[in-house]
């Protein structure tokens, strides 16, 4: 475990006697919450901005914040997400969003959402849009972008249409193979035959992985040694790619045959996830793809600029990803604290509602879920999901206990309540219809919580 040193740490018991029970800890909590929690406003990304004020302490000097969400495909989230963007770029100078989003494919987005094209453009530019990105989300940054003296970039940091394809990754290496080196082209065209063969119309991991399994080993193993040897040439050809097309092309060119490598890679995990047995060494592949391309886009940012990461809970948060004591995943922000430091902030999404848009989908991951749908095309459908109680030591039973359930509030976790041994009492979040047990404060810098959540209307599936 890195050394998680804090500028604050949990508030003294005042005891050294016993921990106390779980009924006295959700008391506590309850008292907490209700001192230390900030109601806002609103979740209208229109209105102002000084309700969020408290963010900027807890934000500090970081150059990477990352905003999660407790389920994907929700409308409140998505609401919360883009006022809590708009006072990172208005109030404290961030100037890119770095999203849960192919790498690739971000490349292509940016332009659109600098102002370019038509705004009836985006399904053109961007075909995954409707799946992985809340529109509303896009067509605001778009807006915001013309109008705002604090414009942000845009940059994709995840697997090629979330590890369900190669072709968004290695389509732009194939146009600048064809100028630096097209002997190398037969390779690359090898690997899409195969990956053409089986992926289909494919839109994510989930869909993709028992297609992969369909496949002979023997054509399995051959994309994998084919993306081995790409990545091999890319790589011995660089003098001359950066010679002919300059160093950021060639960095782009790399980092995509990577992507298609990580994808590959998860293809073979999310098929032994979804039949029930799974490494999580092997789950997180993706998530340390997805940190070092944060990591890609910082290094290559001007000194003064400043990055938001827009990803689920469970790929920000700063420990091991664990449902019912077993490890799952180390997750992104994991990797990236442990690069970062102090440079990196996490800020949780959660919800006090009884339901939730779950994702259908064959077992747990770092998104929990159950039942595969291989006719969506993404592996899985939203089913709307009637949830348990949290139980005790969660942030949504402490909110509802401090009478906050029916507000949006924002709380900064590092000065959150211990027991006389220093263990956070706050030991459970909810994450998609699943709750997970974790030290909250450790994992979580500070916690956005809504009251209710509805499923994006936009969503095709």
């Amino acid at each position: 475990m890195p050394d998680r040193s804090r500028p604050s740490v949990h508030a003294s018991t005042g005891s050294s006697g016993p921990s106390p029970t779980p009924e006295d800890g959700d008391v506590r909590l309850a008292d907490w919450f209700r001192a230390h929690a900030h109601r806002l406003s609103s979740l209208d990304p229109g209105r102002g901005l000084d309700d969020l004020e408290p963010l900027r302490e807890i934000v500090g000097d970081a150059r990477v914040v990352a905003v999660g969400e407790g389920a994907h495909f929700v409308e409140e989230f998505s609401a919360a997400r883009r006022r809590v963007l708009r006072f990172l770029a208005e109030r404290c100078g961030f100037t890119v969003l770095a999203f849960e989003f192919g790498f690739s494919e971000g490349f292509a987005l940016d332009p659109w959402l600098q102002g370019e094209g038509d705004e009836g453009e985006l399904a053109a530019v961007c075909p995954g849009s409707s799946v992985w990105l809340a529109t509303d989300l896009l067509h605001w940054l778009r807006r915001h972008n013309r109008t705002s003296a604090n414009p942000l970039r845009f940059a994709g940091i995840d697997l090629p249409t979330a590890g369900g394809a190669l072709r968004p990754a290695l389509e732009p290496v194939a146009r600048s193979l064809r100028e630096v080196d097209p002997e190398a082209l037969p390779l690359l065209e090898s690997v899409l035959e195969i990956s053409d063969g089986f992926l289909g119309d494919a839109a994510s991991g989930a869909a993709a992985a028992p297609a992969w399994a369909a496949l002979g080993t023997a054509a399995q193993d051959a994309l994998t040694a084919g993306l081995a040897r790409l990545l091999l040439r890319v790589r011995a050809a660089e003098p001359l790619h950066v010679a002919c097309r300059g160093r950021r092309d060639f960095d782009v060119v790399r980092r995509g045959v990577e992507a298609a490598c990580h994808a590959d890679h998860m293809f073979r995990a999310m098929n032994s996830l979804l039949s029930g047995r799974t490494s999580p060494m092997d789950l997180s592949v993706r998530e340390i793809f997805m940190a070092e391309s944060v990591r890609w886009h910082l290094e290559r940012a001007a000194p003064h600029e400043r990055v938001v990461v827009m990803a689920h809970n469970n790929h920000i948060q700063q420990t091991a990803v664990e449902f019912d004591g077993v490890l799952t995943a180390l997750p992104m922000g994991q990797h990236l604290r442990l690069a970062l430091g102090e440079d990196y902030r996490a800020l949780a999404l959660t919800h006090t509602d009884d339901h939730v848009p779950e994702m259908s989908v064959e077992a747990g991951g770092t998104e929990a879920g159950t039942d595969t749908d291989t006719g969506s095309g993404v592996g899985f459908t939203l089913v709307d999901t009637r949830l348990a109680d949290p139980g005790s030591g969660s942030v949504e039973a402490a909110l509802d206990g401090a009478g906050l359930g029916d507000a949006v509030t924002l709380t900064d976790l590092r000065r959150s309540p211990a027991d006389a041994q220093g263990r956070p009492l706050l030991r459970r979040i909810r994450t998609q219809s699943a709750v997970q047990s974790l030290s909250v404060p450790e994992a979580f810098d500070a916690v956005l919580s809504v009251p209710t959540v509805t499923r994006d209307g936009a969503v095709p599936f």
